[in-house]
């Protein structure tokens, strides 16, 4: 199965800080798009909704 990995949003324009998630099939992957060949990082939904709201409220803490 093929993933469609999509760039975060609110990536740096310049291509510097560049996420991209994708769905895993129950299971969402992240990576780096400038090194998508180092591999990705898979998480559940759940952590990955805690890990968005975190962000969001700029909680190191996660």
């Amino acid at each position: 199965m093929s993933q469609l990995w999509r760039k975060a949003s609110r990536s740096n324009t310049q291509g510097n800080e560049c996420v991209e998630v994708a769905d895993l099939g129950g299971q969402v992957g992240m990576r780096d798009s400038k090194a998508p060949e180092a591999g990705h990082l898979v998480l559940t939904p759940e952590a990955f909704g805690q890990l968005v709201n975190c962000l969001k409220q700029d909680d190191r803490d996660f």
